[in-house]
C-alpha cells in the first residue's frame, strides 16, 4: 500500500486501486503551503471527527473528486445540509463491505464539534480491511484498552497514530500503542501543526523504538510503501 502525506492528520492511502483520503485539512495549514490541493484525487473521503483541523477541505474535496464521504451520523447530516450527496454514516462498532474492502468504525477518546458549532458526533477511528492489507487509523485519541480489541481481530500492516501530545497521545503512549495493537509499523499523524504539538523528530522515533517499533514520519508531499 502507498501513503501519501498533506500534512497534519491528512493523508491518503492506495489499496487494491482505490484511492482513500483521510481528515482533510490542507488549505489552511501553513505547513502544507506546497500541497496543490486542487490536483489531489481520491475515490473516499474518511472523517474521524468534526474538528476544524480534520474537516476544513472536506466540502471542497467532496465536490472537487466525487468522492463518497464516510463518517459518523451527525457528520453525515451535516454533510448534507453543505450539499454533498455522496456519503456514508457509520457508528461504533459497525462494519460496511465496500468495493475496495471492509471498513469497521472503532471507538477514539476525544471530543467533536464542527466548524459552524454544529455536534459533531463522537469521535472514532478506523480500520480498514482490503486485499493489500489492513491498517488503522486512529484519529484524535488518547491511549486506550480498547486497541487491545482491535489486535484480536486485525493483524495490521501498519497503524496511523497521533503523536503531538497536548490534544492526543503522544509518542510514548503512541508506542505503548502499538504493543496493544500488536503492530510494529506505526506512521505519526498530528504533530508540528500547532505550536502545543511541535515535536522533536528524533526523539519521538526513539521513544517509540523503545516500545519495539518503528515511527515513519514522512514529509508533507511524499509517498510512502508500507
Amino acid at each position: 500500500m502507498k501513503l501519501s502525506y498533506y500534512g497534519h492528520s491528512c493523508f491518503a492511502v492506495e489499496t487494491s486501486g482505490t484511492k482513500l483520503l483521510f481528515d482533510p485539512f490542507i488549505r489552511p495549514n501553513g505547513l502544507a503551503a506546497s500541497v496543490d490541493v486542487s490536483s489531489i484525487t481520491a475515490d473516499y473521503i474518511l472523517l474521524s471527527h468534526g474538528h476544524f483541523d480534520h474537516v476544513a477541505d472536506a466540502v471542497e474535496l467532496a465536490k472537487q473528486t466525487g468522492a463518497t464521504v464516510i463518517s459518523n451520523f451527525e457528520i453525515y447530516t451535516w454533510l448534507g445540509q453543505q450539499g454533498i450527496e455522496k456519503t456514508h454514516p457509520m457508528n461504533h462498532g459497525g462494519s460496511f463491505l465496500f468495493p475496495f474492502g471492509r471498513v469497521k468504525f472503532v471507538n477514539a477518546i476525544h471530543s467533536s464539534v464542527l466548524p459552524d458549532g454544529t455536534y459533531g458526533g463522537n469521535p472514532g477511528g478506523y480500520v480498514i480491511e482490503s486485499p493489500e492489507g489492513v491498517f488503522y487509523y486512529a484519529g484524535d485519541t488518547a491511549l486506550t484498552l480498547d486497541m487491545q480489541l482491535i489486535a484480536e481481530e486485525f493483524d495490521l500492516s501498519f497503524a496511523v497514530l497521533p503523536i503531538g501530545d497536548n490534544f492526543t497521545m503522544g509518542a510514548n503512549d503512541a508506542g505503548r500503542a502499538s504493543k496493544l495493537l500488536g503492530c510494529k509499523t506505526v506512521v505519526g499523524v498530528h504533530y508540528d501543526t500547532f505550536p502545543p504539538i511541535k515535536i522533536d523528530h528524533e526523539k519521538a522515533k526513539a521513544t517509540v523504538a523503545s516500545h519495539g517499533a518503528t515511527l515513519h514520519l514522512p514529509e508533507i508531499g511524499q509517498t510512502i510503501d508500507l
